[in-house]
């Protein structure tokens, strides 16, 4: 709460140089109002700093958090009358702090531009999450916050930069600090407005989405720009220890990580598959033209960034279908990106190919092997046990969006869009679509939505259990 109202102020120059006195009396009022709840937080808890938090409660923090982040973050938007509905002012934050880049506005272009970067902020927050955040700045966990790391960290990766996890998370937000300025600079190079090479930066390296163009990245129509995002957003859903052992020139340690072979070959491989079709079908005049439109919806969707240079439901059922099933993917454990994630997929197939061979040798012990390490029976149950969630979730999902009144397209879409954190779906809620017109109660679903995926379901789906609440 205290990082949260205290980050608000990074809006105060925007809204001193570009907006009206009263944005700028508008953020200095919810920052006061989000620093003063923090502050007696903080004071009723002072007894208990030195308690040991044990993993139950680091999941009732984390789920705890995020909610409190939201709650608050939404009061910019609500204290501006940018967004005059609650339920759309919290809905808009909760797509910004779990990066999914879903959005009710449909003149974008006409809010302050202190309220945008705020909107952009949240995302940047969200990306790596703010708890991480906390334990990397703030030594306040007397334990370090292990448990806490635990219930955030966005995968099933074990990978550990530092022994110790304020280090870890030290390291990984300054490499996240240094992807975010570095993109800055060279999108200004590329002719945008430091407004706007800022405010894409901060949504490229969360993998968010959020633009300050309602035609999000095709407003620009600069390939140049368009290229620098492919890269960063590609950078983004990559794991990063990998970017870490990336910047110690430890190249050896990244090729030799199945999940980073699969995700990369398989982003080449898929666009120029893609491309090939795109380009015979829509009878387009040049190659490189339908390269440039596919390959950046591609790479958009799969690390669940969610801008649009095209709006490929016009590109037939082909692709509908296709960028459909991309939604739940998602990138790299260990990244900002949403979705299923490449790592479980991998294992998913290895797994599933193993089996014929069990088959024919029922008694011979056949271990998942990645990266040339056996993978434990117990990672592959739990494994199991995730993609099931996943698919119950998004099977109740569509059915309660349906019964409040929404297509049968737009609401599968919308909800396998929320669970992976992506933003643009297909149907009503597609490239060229804004969520505004989901009913009310449907607009809370999704909130709830995002918030499971962002926490990768088991942390947010645990607080519902018998189990959670019991002494013993």
């Amino acid at each position: 709460m205290l990082l949260n109202g205290t980050l608000m102020l990074s809006s105060l120059p925007f809204a001193y140089y570009y907006d009206k006195i009263d944005v700028f009396q508008d953020f200095i009022i919810c920052s006061f109002i989000t620093l003063f709840f923090g502050f007696i937080m903080r004071l009723s808890t002072k007894n208990d700093r030195n308690s040991e938090i044990k993993k139950r409660d680091g999941y009732l923090i984390v789920v705890g958090g995020w909610l409190f982040m939201s709650l608050f973050g939404s009061l910019p938007f609500i204290f501006s009358g940018s967004i005059s509905s609650f339920t759309d002012a919290f809905f808009e934050t909760m797509s910004g702090f779990t990066t999914t880049g879903s959005t009710i506005l449909e003149n974008i272009e006409e809010l302050p531009k202190s309220i945008l970067f705020w909107r952009s902020m949240t995302q940047w927050i969200g990306g790596m999450g703010i708890i991480v955040l906390t334990i990397a700045i703030l030594p306040l966990l007397g334990i370090g916050g292990m448990e806490l790391f635990v219930a955030e960290a966005p995968g099933p990766t074990k990978d550990k930069i530092h022994p110790r996890i304020k280090e870890t998370a030290k390291s990984l937000w300054i490499i996240y600090l240094g992807l975010t300025i570095t993109e800055t600079i060279l999108l200004m190079c590329c002719g945008l407005s430091f407004f706007d090479a800022i405010n894409h930066s901060l949504t490229t390296t969360s993998t968010g989405g959020f633009s300050t163009k309602q035609d999000s990245i095709a407003a620009f129509n600069n390939i140049y720009v368009e290229a620098i995002i492919m890269v960063f957003m590609l950078a983004a859903g990559t794991n990063f220890t990998l970017l870490y052992f990336g910047f110690k020139l430890k190249i050896r340690k990244i090729l030799k990580n199945d999940e980073f072979k699969w995700y990369f070959f398989s982003v080449i491989s898929i666009s120029l598959l893609l491309t090939y079709y795109h380009h015979i079908h829509e009878h387009t005049n040049s190659f490189l033209s339908s390269l440039r439109d596919v390959s950046f919806q591609l790479v958009s969707i799969i690390t669940t960034t969610g801008y649009a240079t095209a709006d490929y439901t016009t590109w037939g059922a082909f692709f509908t279908f296709l960028f459909f099933l991309f939604l739940f993917s998602g990138a790299s454990a260990g990244s900002t990106s949403g979705g299923i994630k490449i790592v479980r997929i991998v294992l998913l197939i290895k797994n599933g190919l193993l089996e014929f061979k069990r088959r024919i040798h029922p008694k011979a012990v056949i271990p998942v092997l990645l990266n040339k390490e056996s993978i434990s029976s117990q990672i592959i149950y739990n494994l199991l046990a995730f993609i099931f969630l996943y698919l119950f979730i998004f099977t109740i999902g569509s059915i309660t969006m349906t019964a409040l009144g929404v297509d049968f397209l737009t609401s599968i879409s919308a909800v396998a869009s929320a669970i992976s954190n992506v933003g643009p779906g297909i149907g009503g809620v597609g490239p060229a679509e804004t969520f505004q017109n989901i009913p009310e109660a449907g607009k809370w679903v999704l909130s709830f939505l995002m918030l499971m995926g962002r926490l990768e379901l088991f942390t947010v789906f645990v607080l519902f259990t018998p189990y959670f609440w019991k002494r013993n």
